[in-house]
């Protein structure tokens, strides 16, 4: 087996094995940015980077599945080349996001090097529709992103600036598209494609026959399922699991996901594939659960919560999206945007509500003195309320500005998600400038 195969198969014994290791998960993520290679079975290989590029040889060229994203597509091309300079027959996109995208013209622009021809290019047919979206929100999906994964997210190696589409210029359109399954044959090899929606609506998972491999995209990430980002369109939990147990009942003998740790072995794959569909399923069990029982959204986002046991297991630990985030999006799916409480429904501009409490609380400087306690006490959820209040009813205060950038900063330093440490963090970020503008170091 590569190292990579043994060094999944170690986390999964481990913590799959009766009672599971007693520490926590090891620090870092099992998604390593290294545009390296490993050829983790004959003629299959996994570059892993931020988004992985999972390759079959075939007699009629590669069949890669995703091509990683503008700025790390031309590594990760590199290392594909070090492997193999056949060419590239299909490139399949898994779904849209432009991290499993974005790379296209890297891999597009070294097959015309070679004089290869165009590959074909192959997707749901929700991705074209997808494309258009990302064009007409450019500038949301910019600074959606660089919140998410910090200011400089996204800048292509050797051009200043942010990048200025969203989705890249040279990224490829589908040549082919389908909607439930497509069967492909390409050089001997047997493909069958199959849709599902889960992160997105567009998603494609492969059963490859003769490897007994799934290429799974995003429906394993080896994180906890990224199912309810707050920034994002409408996610598919229920329908997400669904597909997981439809990988699970072709007993695959290995699993390549787009994100972590490419999996060898039937059992430890069903382990993996069985523990991501159990949290889904039974998060949105439990969230279905209150809303007949007529819960508010409120209750329910602090009443549910995953097991324990499972959030430690390396494959779903929740330091990307998390379970709170996943409950809101299930009361989105099944339950619209109103959160139950009627004074939301039509409610006042949020300017009015924070002057009135400060009002009625005696001035921002009371607010501002209970936010400063509740955060030093450990209450963080309460004292971002507070402060928030104060920062809408005081907006050019540099003192409330002060503030609400620590309080923040220590919201983001004690969350395990990116999600969360991202909104945190550039409320803080936010903060300091409008503080250090009014306010100027000598």
């Amino acid at each position: 087996m590569s190292e990579l195969l043994d060094h999944s198969s170690a986390l999964v014994d481990a913590w799959s094995a009766p009672g599971g290791p007693a520490a926590d998960a090891p620090d870092g993520p099992t998604n390593r940015v290294t545009n390296e290679l490993s050829e983790v079975a004959d003629g299959v290989s996994v570059v892993e980077s931020f988004s992985h590029i999972v390759s079959f040889r075939t007699d009629d060229g590669l069949v890669l599945f995703d091509s990683s994203s503008a700025f790390t597509g031309e590594g990760a091309v590199g290392a594909l080349r070090r492997w193999a300079d056949d060419p590239v027959h299909t490139l399949v996109y898994t779904h849209g996001h432009v991290d499993h995208v974005g790379g296209s013209g890297h891999v597009f622009a070294d097959g015309q090097e070679r004089g290869h021809a165009a590959p074909q290019v192959v997707g749901h047919e929700n991705v074209p529709a997808r494309f258009d979206r990302y064009r007409r929100t450019n500038g949301w999906n910019l600074a959606i992103n660089a919140r998410q994964f910090g200011p400089g997210f996204g800048r292509v190696p050797g051009r200043s600036g942010p990048p200025r589409s969203f989705l890249p210029d040279d990224t490829l359109a589908c040549t082919a598209v389908y909607r439930d399954r497509l069967d492909l044959a390409v050089g001997g090899l047997d493909i069958e494609l199959h849709h599902g929606r889960g992160e997105t609506d567009d998603h494609t998972w492969a059963w490859v026959p003769k490897h007994e491999a799934i290429c799974a995209g995003d429906f394993v990430a080896w994180v906890f399922p990224n199912a309810g980002n707050p920034q994002k369109v409408q996610r598919y939990p229920d329908e997400w699991a669904q597909a997981l147990r439809e990988m699970a009942a072709l007993q695959p003998r290995l699993l390549l996901p787009a994100h972590g740790l490419p999996v060898v072995g039937r059992e430890r794959v069903a382990v993996v594939l069985g523990d991501l569909a159990t949290a889904l399923e039974d998060l949105v069990a439990d969230v279905l659960r209150l809303m007949n029982e007529g819960a508010t959204l409120d209750d329910v986002v602090h009443a549910v919560r995953v097991d324990e046991d499972l959030l430690r297991r390396p494959w779903l630990r929740p330091i990307y999206d998390e379970p709170e985030f996943v409950v809101r999006n299930v009361w989105r799916l099944y339950g619209g945007w109103w959160d139950g409480n009627p004074a939301r429904l039509k409610p006042a501009p949020d300017v009015a509500l924070a002057a009135e409490l400060a009002a009625l609380a005696g001035g921002v400087g009371a607010l501002v003195e209970r936010a400063e306690l509740l955060a030093a006490s450990g209450e963080r959820r309460l004292a971002a309320h507070l402060v928030e209040l104060a920062a809408e009813a005081a907006p050019t205060d540099v003192g409330v500005h002060r503030l609400r950038a620590r309080i923040y900063a220590d919201r983001a330093a004690v969350e395990s998600s990116l999600m969360s440490k991202g909104i945190f963090n550039e409320a803080a970020r936010r903060s300091s400038a409008i503080a250090d503008a009014s306010n100027p170091a000598p």
